[in-house]
This record gives structure tokens, C-alpha cells and sequence, in this order.
């Protein structure tokens, strides 16, 4: 498999990693809301907030990936899609097919089965999702900062090792907490667009077990990619990193 496939200029895999899975998704979850209001003459709670944080969601990814680029180096290209994975099957399939149409269940489920929140339910779901996004985007961010301007001065102050290979491997700040810390968030946030549903049914939670089931998958396949990379360096770095995705999970 190709690593970067192109026609001419234009860079196949990267155009496809975000930019339809996320606009096809914003824009189910927004019809979706519209299917509730039609029926119901006004939005849920839970819709309101399923749709209002998956659409954060897909903004921030697009953000981070496009707009970004006219101040530094976009973070989507710092990921191992972008830098390891080949360009195949998964990536093709996943990032355009996937996304747009098993991401939307909750939405989907709650145009047609709606769902009233107390407000101290509201309280938590809201809390629980600012949890989540706070340590992807701080982890995510201070990553890519940490790689493209390691005299940044906001990442300045990290410690890190250096390997063999001529990275550098944070050992402080979030990703010196947790390996991959940033899945911790991203499930968290999952969490959050699924408990709006309420607990009647299970089809709206297929996503948390699935994506519970990717995101340990990838750190399985990252930790096996890094070891390779890095060989004694990332055995090193696990030696001060003991944890993995949660702060509590060691080796």
C-alpha cells in the first residue's frame, strides 16, 4: 500500500483522513435534528447537545487540519495515519463511509425516540464532555507544538528524551501522565454524546463499544509501531511513562 497516494499535486489521503467523513456527519446530525423539530415542533435537550458537541467535534478536526495550516504545521499530520498506515482499505472505507453514516446513531436514534434530561443530568453530561475535550485538545496540541517548535513557549518547559531515531519523546505535561492520554479524552467525549439517549436501548451505545474497541486496538498498534521505531529508547521511555491511555493502567 501506497503511504501517500496523489494526482499531481493533490495528496489522496490526506484530503480523505477528515474532511468527508466530517462534513457528511455534521450534516446527518443536522438533518437529523431537523427530522426532530419537524415531528416535535422544537429540539430535545439531548439533541441539542448531541449534535451541538459532535458538530464542535468535526469543527475542531477541520480546524486543526485546514485553518491551522496558515499559522504552523497542520496536527493531522503528526498522527500515524498520516506519518505510518498505508493508504488502504481501512483508511478509504473508514474515513469516508464509516464516519459519515455510524458516527450520527445517537442523532439518528433520538429523531425518532426522543429523550428529556433533568438538569443535573445536563450538568454531568456537559461536564463529562468538557473533561474529555480539555485532555484530547491539550494532549493533541501540546504533541504538535512540542514537533514543530520545541522552543515554543508553551511546551518549553517539557522534559523529554531524545532517541536514537532523532525524536524526541515528551516525559512530562500530558503525555508524561499516560501513553496516548489523548484516547483517554476522545473516549470520554464519546461518553458524553451517548448518555443523552437515555438507557432504553442499546443500538446508540454501539458506537462507545466500537470505538472503546478501536481506540485500544490503536494503542496496541502504536505501541508495537513505537517499539520498532524506537527499540531500548521507547522501553526507556516507558520505564518513566508507565501508564497507558489512563493513568492507572500500567504495563
Amino acid at each position: 500500500r501506497e503511504l501517500n497516494p496523489r494526482i499531481g499535486s493533490f495528496d489522496i489521503k490526506y484530503f480523505i483522513e477528515l474532511r468527508p467523513g466530517l462534513f457528511s456527519w455534521t450534516i446527518i446530525n443536522i438533518a437529523m435534528a431537523a427530522k426532530q423539530y419537524q415531528d416535535l415542533g422544537n429540539l430535545t435537550m439531548g439533541m441539542f447537545l448531541v449534535t451541538l458537541f459532535q458538530v464542535w467535534y468535526c469543527a475542531d478536526g477541520i480546524f486543526n487540519e485546514v485553518c491551522i495550516e496558515l499559522i504552523i504545521q497542520p496536527a493531522v499530520l503528526t498522527t500515524l495515519d498520516i506519518t505510518m498506515d498505508g493508504f488502504g482499505w481501512m483508511l478509504s472505507f473508514g474515513n469516508i463511509s464509516w464516519v459519515a453514516f455510524m458516527y450520527p446513531l445517537q442523532t439518528r436514534y433520538l429523531a425518532l425516540h426522543p429523550v428529556h434530561l433533568s438538569w443535573l443530568q445536563i450538568i454531568g453530561i456537559v461536564s463529562l464532555k468538557a473533561i474529555g475535550f480539555a485532555i484530547f485538545r491539550g494532549a493533541n496540541n501540546e504533541k504538535n507544538i512540542f514537533r514543530t517548535n520545541p522552543d515554543d513557549p508553551k511546551v518549553k518547559h517539557l522534559k523529554y528524551i531524545s532517541t536514537k531515531a532523532g525524536s524526541r519523546l515528551i516525559t512530562s505535561g500530558w503525555w508524561g501522565r499516560a501513553r496516548h492520554i489523548n484516547y483517554l479524552g476522545d473516549f470520554l467525549m464519546s461518553c458524553a454524546w451517548c448518555l443523552p439517549c437515555g438507557f432504553d436501548d442499546i443500538f446508540p451505545y454501539f458506537y462507545l463499544v466500537y470505538f472503546a474497541v478501536l481506540l485500544v486496538h490503536r494503542e496496541l498498534r502504536d505501541e508495537a509501531k513505537c517499539q520498532k521505531k524506537y527499540g531500548k529508547d521507547w522501553t526507556r521511555y516507558c520505564e518513566i511513562v508507565k501508564w497507558r491511555i489512563i493513568p492507572v493502567l500500567p504495563d
